[in-house]
């Protein structure tokens, strides 16, 4: 899908500014990425027997709210690297990406006009967008050490978490654009409510099945691009693996968890017994249980589409994205 969405991309950023500026805006687009979102939008559409022009624009849209979100986290997250080269806060500083992702919403909305069903559309992406935010901000406090400086996350800390708690963190902050993305594709086919239903239910249960598949290759994976273990470096209680194996080991080893969680900053012994320690309970297996609970009702959704080989690409994408290894 890049070579179809790219080229769009890059030409509503370039929008309205200066040379010197598109360096900065084209910067996080260049550094790679699957194109995840626009590859189910356009399928989607073509699935409800719509035509591909009449995707590719919102499809550009959703590609470049994704990205935003991917800046503004990384400048949250203080992450230095993604898909193995420097963030953009890394490489233009703190400023300069803050700008970046502004410029990014103006080139959202800029883009949602020239949409065939704007209102529609624009209504899904800014609903879409608040979700997002809401399940960041859950993201950041469920973390447990850090930002020590910002009063909001010392006064609402979550110190525990609840399946469902991290179910809706998780439901927000990834499966929401993913349930965006298959329902605009549908709109965008002026297709049928009961395709638009199915689609989006597939698009919720694909995302939370993407989400708890990423916790788990944050533990155990390998050639993921990013540190084995970032989460638990990170601080973060908000992985389904962290979260099942708190609840699975003895009292004494989930003291031990925590207060590696609780670490200022971790060092590499300590994420290696962090995973160690995880390694010892069912976590893994509990987590990958819960993976397949929801790409199996993702996939159950299709079968409400008429069957064809857009619906047999969007089964596959599914497969693709929740039995990665790296």
């Amino acid at each position: 899908m890049k070579e179809k969405v790219d080229p769009i991309i890059k030409k509503l950023l370039a929008r309205g500014v200066s040379k010197q500026t598109r360096e900065l805006l084209h910067y996080q687009i260049n550094t790679g990425g699957k194109r995840l979102r626009p590859a189910l939008a356009i399928t989607s559409c073509l699935a409800c027997g719509g035509k591909l022009k009449d995707a590719l624009y919102p499809a550009a849209a959703l590609e470049i709210l994704h990205t935003y979100t991917l800046i503004i986290d990384d400048i949250i997250d203080n992450s230095p690297t993604r898909r193995g080269k420097p963030t953009t806060w890394k490489k233009f500083g703190r400023s300069f990406a803050e700008c970046a992702g502004l410029d990014y919403g103006a080139t959202i909305l800029q883009t949602v006009l020239q949409t065939k069903q704007p209102n529609e559309i624009g209504t899904i992406l800014a609903n879409t967008w608040k979700e997002i935010i809401d399940g960041e901000i859950l993201d950041i406090l469920y973390e447990q050490s850090g930002k020590y400086q910002e009063p909001f996350a010392r006064l609402n800390r979550k110190t525990a978490i609840s399946l469902r708690e991290y179910q809706k963190m998780i439901g927000h902050k990834t499966a929401s654009l993913f349930r965006a993305s298959c329902e605009i594709g549908a709109l965008a086919a002026n297709a049928s409510q009961k395709e638009i239903k199915a689609l989006k239910t597939y698009g919720w249960n694909f995302g939370l099945a993407f989400q708890i598949s990423d916790d788990i290759l944050d533990i155990y994976g390998t050639n993921t691009g990013k540190p084995r273990g970032q989460d638990i470096r990170e601080h973060k209680l908000g992985n389904i693996v962290v979260l099942l194996a708190l609840r699975d080991l003895p009292h004494k080893r989930q003291n031990r968890l925590r207060n590696i969680l609780k670490k200022g900053t971790p060092q590499t012994k300590d994420l290696k017994e962090a995973i160690a320690l995880i390694q010892q309970s069912n976590a893994k297996q509990k987590a990958s249980q819960l993976l397949s609970f929801h790409a199996k009702k993702a996939q159950q959704a299709l079968r409400l589409l008429r069957p064809s080989p857009h619906r047999s690409a969007l089964e596959a994408i599914l497969q693709k994205n929740v039995t990665r290894t790296g």
